[in-house]
C-alpha cells in the first residue's frame, strides 16, 4: 500500500511541475514569423504613465481609441501588409494604411516594426518607421510601445486578437 501512494505522489508532483512549467494557452514564448503573420482586429489599448482620457496619436495616424477595431494584415510576406480603420466616431477617418513590416531581436526582446508604404514607395527607401515590442504571440498579440509623454517614460500596450 505504501508504494501505491509514493508512486500516486510522485506522479502527482510531476504533472503538477509539467503543468507549471508549460507555456500558458494562447501565448508563443520563442516569438517568429509564424507566430506573428496572418489576420489580427486590434482589440484594446491601454496606457501606462498616461492618463486614460489623453487623446494620444499613435503611427502619425489618429487618436489611438480609433485603433481599436482596426484590422491588420500581417502576411507572410514581410513587404505586402496593412491595416485598416474603420471606426468614424469620435472624429475617426477610416483608412487603409499598407505596411512592410518586421520582425527583430534586440538583445532577447522580440520587436515588430512596420513603415507605411504611399503608391510608389519601395520599403528599403522609407527611412521611417514604428518599432514595438513584442510581450506575447499566439492567439493573441500584445504589442509594448515606449514613448514619451509630456516629458515622461509612458508605454501603450496594443492588444490584437488572430481571427
Amino acid at each position: 500500500m505504501r508504494k501505491i501512494s509514493l508512486a500516486v505522489l510522485l506522479l502527482a508532483l510531476v504533472a503538477m511541475i509539467a503543468t507549471s512549467c508549460s507555456p500558458k494557452q494562447g501565448v508563443t514564448q520563442n516569438i517568429n514569423k509564424s507566430a506573428v503573420k496572418g489576420n489580427w482586429v486590434l482589440t484594446d489599448i491601454k496606457y501606462e504613465g498616461i492618463p486614460d482620457n489623453a487623446k494620444v496619436t499613435v503611427f502619425d495616424e489618429a487618436n489611438a481609441k480609433c485603433f481599436i477595431g482596426s484590422q491588420w494584415a500581417i502576411p507572410d510576406n514581410y513587404a505586402a501588409g496593412s491595416y485598416t480603420l474603420t471606426s468614424t466616431a469620435n472624429g475617426c477617418n477610416a483608412v487603409t494604411q499598407k505596411i512592410a513590416w518586421s520582425l527583430t531581436k534586440q538583445g532577447s526582446v522580440s520587436m515588430f516594426g512596420f513603415k507605411k508604404l504611399y503608391s510608389g514607395d519601395k520599403a528599403k527607401n522609407v527611412t521611417e518607421g514604428y518599432r514595438m515590442e513584442i510581450t506575447g504571440a499566439g492567439s493573441i498579440m500584445t504589442w509594448r510601445a515606449t514613448v514619451n509623454f509630456e516629458g515622461n517614460n509612458a508605454a501603450i500596450i496594443y492588444t490584437l486578437q488572430r481571427r
